[in-house]
């Protein structure tokens, strides 16, 4: 068998739990409807499962036009649309990692929901405009490329067998009842079938489908992949794992970063071709 695509996944709100697609299209930012809704706390500062786990255990689904279905336990489902362009909730701008990114804020409803869900005040934004609000860090990226409410990059790649080589580091490791781990500690947006592990390291062009992709640089990791995504509940693994045997420089890597440098619409079972 060939290297294919696997699975798609996309997270409508930044945090919470998404969904997994069979098809979607790709914009220059991103799949469509990813990661274009955030939760802000109240100085405008993005709130995310590094400060907040328990977002694991609430999800989000997309809706016709972009507007969203949030869902947590012990909470009734609320539709939330798209904030309409001059609409009374206001612009505002959100601080992400130091980026500072104009966005619409929700309806009152949308942002009691989610603070009744977490206890605290939040508010719930939405990126109007992608194409110009926020940039690619320019070291990585080609003049006006941008990015959705990602943490940096528009797709995040990773592979079935690098998870399985992964799996089995943490097995002979120090906390072998951690593991094995399911991919979505990893929140990719595209995994890959039939590769050799670790063979993503190597990669600097692909090709999914209709659709082709730079590679722009690896993923390091964070303590969000230590957050069990169905009960929000932390340990150890894989960033123990992955400090002794996938450290790049300062960096804890799995996965890949993507551009895209097409559009186009990927589909589970597409093929993919190393480019370079």
């Amino acid at each position: 068998m060939g290297t294919e695509l696997h699975s798609l996944h996309i997270h409508p709100v930044k945090a919470l739990g998404g969904q997994t697609l069979r098809a979607a299209a790709v914009e220059p930012w991103g799949l469509a409807g990813d990661r274009r809704w955030v939760l802000i706390d109240a100085a405008g500062k993005v709130v995310t499962q590094r400060q907040r786990p328990s977002l694991a255990l609430a999800a989000a689904e997309l809706l016709p036009g972009g507007g969203i279905r949030l869902s947590a336990p012990g909470r009734e489902t609320l539709d939330v649309p798209v904030p309409r362009p001059g609409a009374a909730a206001g612009k505002v701008t959100v601080d992400i990692f130091g980026d500072k990114v104009g966005a619409r804020l929700a309806g009152t409803e949308a942002h009691s929901w989610c603070g009744a869900y977490l206890g605290e005040e939040v508010r719930l934004a939405h990126m109007h405009d992608p194409a110009s609000s926020r940039d690619i860090d320019p070291a990585y990226a080609r003049p006006g490329e941008t990015v959705s409410f990602a943490d940096g990059y528009p797709l995040l790649v990773t592979t079935l067998a690098s998870l399985d080589a992964l799996n089995s580091l943490i097995a002979g490791g120090d906390h072998p009842e951690e593991g094995p781990l399911p991919m979505n500690r990893f929140r990719p947006n595209v995994v890959l079938a039939g590769t050799e592990a670790w063979a993503e390291d190597s990669w600097s062009r692909l090709a999914i489908g209709e659709v082709t992709f730079r590679v722009a640089k690896v993923c390091g990791r964070c303590v969000v992949t230590t957050t069990d995504q169905s009960t929000g509940d932390r340990g150890r693994e894989p960033l123990r794992t992955l400090g002794r045997h996938r450290r790049f420089g300062n960096q804890l890597v799995f996965g890949q970063n993507l551009v895209p440098e097409s559009p186009g619409t990927l589909r589970t079972g597409d093929p993919v071709r190393i480019l370079g």
